[in-house]
C-alpha cells in the first residue's frame, strides 16, 4: 500500500512537472510566434536612424528604446537602493536581533511583503501629495520616486531570502570563525556570506524580476507614454511593462498589436539576461573567495 502512495506521489509530481514546463514552453512559443516577425531596428527605433536615437539626438515616437532605456535606470536604481538594506536587514535579523524586536522586525517585514503592488503605488502617491502641501510646493511624480516604491515592494524578498539562508547555515559553519578568533564582522565578511551566498543572489534575481515585470507601481509614480529618454532623476520615463499594457489596451490595428508583443518578448529577453548577469556574477564572487580561503 505504501509503495503504491509512493508511485502515486511520484506520478503526480512528474504530472505537476511536465505540466509546467509545457505550459512555459507554449508561452513562449506564443510570444515568439506572435512578436518574432516584429524584432528588428523598427520595434526598437521606429522611422529613427538607430545612431540618433541612442544618442538621443532626436526623439523616438515609434520604438520601444525610451522604455527599454526606462526600464533599465528603473531597475539599476530600485537595486541598488533595497539590495544594501534588504541584505543588511537580513543580517540584522539573522545575527544580531532577538527576543522581542527580533519578533516585531519579522512581522513588520511580513506585513510588507503582503501589501499589493498598487497600494505601494498609491503610497507614493500620496507622498507627493503631502510634499506638495508641505515641504516641496513644486514635488512631482518621476523615476526616483518609481524606484524607491519599487525598492520597498522588493525589499521583503532581499530580507527574508537572507535571513532564511543564514539562519539555514549549519551550527558547525556558524561556529567556524568564533573558533578562528575572527570578530563578528569578519565571521559574517570571511564565512557566512560566502556560504549563504547562492540563496542570498537568488533573493537579488527575484526582487530585480519583480522590479522589472511591475506595473502598478509606475502607474501611478511616473511613468507616461511617449515621454522619450529620461535626463534626471526627477523626469517622467518610459517602461516596457506600461508599454505593454498600453498597447494592449490601446492598440488601433493587428500590427500594433504584434508590437507588443514583440515588447513583451523583448522584457523577457532583458529579465533573463540580467538573471544569466547575476549567475556569472555569483560565479566570479564563489572564485574570489575561494581563492580568499586558500590564502588564509
Amino acid at each position: 500500500m505504501s509503495r503504491m502512495i509512493e508511485r502515486l506521489v511520484t506520478g503526480l509530481a512528474w504530472l505537476a512537472t511536465l505540466a509546467t514546463l509545457a505550459a512555459i514552453f507554449l508561452f513562449i512559443g506564443f510570444l515568439v510566434q506572435r512578436g518574432g516577425k516584429t524584432l528588428g531596428p523598427e520595434l526598437w527605433f521606429g522611422n529613427i536612424s538607430p545612431w540618433a536615437a541612442l544618442t538621443g539626438r532626436l526623439p523616438v515616437g515609434d520604438g520601444i528604446w525610451p522604455a527599454a532605456a526606462g526600464t533599465l535606470c528603473l531597475i539599476i536604481l530600485a537595486s541598488s537602493i533595497a539590495v544594501p538594506l534588504g541584505v543588511g536587514c537580513g543580517i540584522y535579523l539573522a545575527q544580531y536581533a532577538s527576543g522581542a524586536w527580533k519578533r516585531l522586525l519579522s512581522f513588520t517585514v511580513d506585513l510588507l511583503a503582503g501589501i499589493p503592488s498598487i497600494l505601494m503605488g498609491l503610497f507614493g502617491f500620496a507622498l507627493i501629495l503631502l510634499l506638495r502641501q508641505t515641504l516641496a510646493p513644486r514635488a512631482n511624480t518621476g523615476l526616483l520616486l518609481s524606484a524607491g516604491c519599487l525598492a520597498l515592494l522588493v525589499l521583503p524578498y532581499l530580507i527574508i531570502m537572507t535571513q532564511t539562508t543564514l539562519e539555514g547555515l549549519p551550527e558547525t559553519l556558524k561556529l567556524t570563525g568564533p573558533s578562528l578568533g575572527f570578530t563578528p564582522r569578519q565571521h559574517i565578511l570571511h564565512v557566512l556570506l560566502p556560504a549563504a551566498s547562492r540563496g542570498i543572489l537568488s533573493g537579488i534575481i527575484l526582487a530585480v524580476g519583480r522590479a522589472a515585470e511591475d506595473t502598478a507601481v509606475i502607474l501611478l509614480t511616473g511613468v507616461v507614454a511617449n515621454a522619450g529618454l529620461p535626463h534626471s532623476l526627477a523626469d517622467k520615463f518610459e517602461a516596457l511593462p506600461f508599454t505593454i499594457y498600453f498597447l494592449a489596451a490601446e492598440h488601433r490595428n493587428p500590427a500594433e498589436l504584434d508590437r507588443g508583443f514583440g515588447t513583451a518578448l523583448v522584457l523577457l529577453l532583458l529579465t533573463s539576461a540580467l538573471y544569466l548577469g547575476a549567475l556569472r556574477l555569483h560565479r566570479a564572487i564563489e572564485r574570489k573567495w575561494r581563492h580568499q580561503d586558500r590564502m588564509i
